[in-house]
């Protein structure tokens, strides 16, 4: 499965688009992002009510869960 992260330069995600994007409640991204250790992809604080993540971060993130079926057989 392919997911499509935005490419634009300095186009960042806020947390309702990235749980769109992986298909979970927002709820979710932000009980990742609060976890300790975080659970998900690496985070941009703007303020103490403004968070944005960038699409390299995610791709980067998602890289990291992804699992080979050929591996995950062993």
């Amino acid at each position: 499965m392919s997911i499509d992260v935005p490419a634009a330069p300095g186009a960042l995600l806020t947390t309702e688009e990235l749980a769109r994007l992986v298909k979970v409640d927002p709820s979710t991204v932000r009980r990742w992002r609060t976890a300790n250790p975080v659970q998900g992809p690496a985070f941009i604080r703007l303020s103490t009510r403004v968070v944005k993540y960038d699409p390299e971060d995610v791709r980067a993130w998602l890289g990291r869960h992804r699992t080979d079926p050929e591996e995950s057989a062993r």
